[in-house]
Order: C-alpha cells, then sequence, then structure tokens
C-alpha cells in the first residue's frame, strides 16, 4: 500500500450482488483464489478477467 490518499479505489460486484472495493489496476483483473491456482496444464495462472459488467462506475 502507498501513502494515505494515493490508492484509488473502484467499485466492482461480486457474485452474491454484493460490491467491493479493489485497487484501480485490479478493476479489470482478479486474482485467482488458492484452488485456482495452476491450470489444467500445469502452468500458473496470475490474473482471471473480469467481466466488464462487474466494474461498477
Amino acid at each position: 500500500m502507498g501513502k494515505t490518499g494515493s490508492i484509488e479505489w473502484v467499485k466492482v460486484k461480486g457474485r452474491n450482488g454484493r460490491a467491493i472495493k479493489v485497487e484501480k489496476a485490479f478493476g479489470t483483473k482478479a486474482h485467482p483464489g488458492p484452488a485456482q491456482r495452476y491450470a489444467s496444464n500445469g502452468s500458473k495462472r496470475r490474473f482471471l478477467k473480469r467481466s466488464p459488467k462487474a466494474v461498477v462506475a
């Protein structure tokens, strides 16, 4: 985290309809959880694409 107020936040809708605040850099991509870290071919997943409909303006 940076200095106070240096981070821009955006709201993102979750699966249950709740809105969470995430850093602007992570508004269009999501970090996978522990169970989704590896793809079926064994490579490590870094980011998951987030639906454009999830980003709340």
